[in-house]
């Protein structure tokens, strides 16, 4: 009986949301157009390169060769495998959801297991400094200082977590000094090992980017449509409206924080706090990517809740000593 009652409300529940849709057509054909706009002026851009980028630099060696020269520092610090180096610093560079997708490739090759994999993904979520530095700091706040804080607040919080992290779930780990010329040989080893052609290479690199671009396409414009039907259906104010459009979808949520008329010291803290947690939008962007793996979502969620808390505390008292020293 229980699952009957299950199996009606999610087919009602689909129902609600279909006739929502031919209701509000306009405002859903907004949202659908909006998703575009965003994924062609920023993720397209800003995350193709670098996922092709990955693609070769896995394939011809890149990640034995950061493994052997950060594998001390990242056992130090974050009890991990060396291997985590390569996510780590791709993260940074590209942003989220990549985090998900480096760590998976990793892990299907064997170089990480499901707990270290699980622990790398919770101090690797990284917005694209690009998109913070631009998008929001430029687009949104208009404020290109406060947007440099937002992201040193984003990035060093995220490296906090990975420090309060660090005994769960530690990696076996025995001191050995670090080695320029057998990293370098790692490096090569795999190279040489690489049976593919330079064609098969790209097309590999290509194709795979293309599909997981496609994936956070589907799922941006997915919840900008749930949130879209939620705002038509729900009398909430624009301050609510604005952080329960952030928890679901972030470049909605950010966009909403900056129409509203609050000081600017606030909107910077609802901003860090958004970009942070990611909305559930970016969470099912990486339990998509990591669905064939038995990767856990909840230290990523647990580590999502705390990274937005620290994040939007840290800069709530270093605002105003940021915008004076500035």
């Amino acid at each position: 009986m229980k699952k009957i009652l299950e199996s009606i409300c999610i087919v009602g529940i689909l129902l609600f949301f279909g006739i929502e849709i031919l209701i509000g057509s306009a405002t859903v054909l907004e949202s659908v157009s909006f998703a575009l706009n965003v994924w062609q002026t920023n993720i397209f851009p800003s995350l193709f390169p670098f996922f092709v980028l990955s693609e070769f630099l896995i394939q011809y060696g890149f990640v034995e060769l950061v493994s052997e020269l950060f594998r001390n520092m990242m056992q130090r610090l974050f009890r991990i495998n060396g291997y985590a180096s390569f996510v780590f610093i791709m993260s940074i560079i590209s942003g989220f959801p990549s985090s998900a997708k480096y760590t998976r490739g990793l892990y299907l090759e064997g170089h990480l297991n499901k707990d270290e994999a699980s622990k790398l993904l919770t101090f690797t979520h990284f917005s694209n400094p690009l998109f913070i530095l631009g998008t929001v700091s430029l687009l949104f706040l208009k404020n290109k200082e406060v947007g440099v804080l937002i992201l040193l607040c984003h990035y060093i919080v995220n490296i906090v977590i990975g420090l309060l992290f660090r005994n769960y779930a530690p990696s076996p780990y025995k001191y050995t000094k670090t080695s320029i010329k057998k990293a370098i040989l790692m490096m090569h080893k795999k190279r040489m090992e690489n049976s593919s052609s330079l064609g098969k290479v790209i097309s590999t690199a290509v194709v795979n980017s293309i599909q997981t671009l496609l994936l956070i396409l589907g799922t941006v414009t997915l919840f900008l449509i749930i949130t879209t039907i939620l705002d038509n259906n729900l009398s909430l104010n624009a301050y609510y409206q604005a952080i329960l459009n952030g928890m679901i979808e972030m470049t909605q949520g950010l966009k909403y924080v900056s129409l509203l008329e609050i000081p600017l010291k606030l909107k910077s803290v609802l901003t860090v706090m958004i970009l942070s947690f990611g909305g559930f939008s970016v969470h099912i962007q990486m339990f998509s990517i990591l669905s064939d793996t038995e990767i856990r979502y909840l230290p990523f969620l647990t580590a999502r809740l705390l990274h937005a808390a620290l994040s939007g505390l840290i800069l709530y008292f270093a605002f105003d000593f940021w915008v004076t020293f500035l």
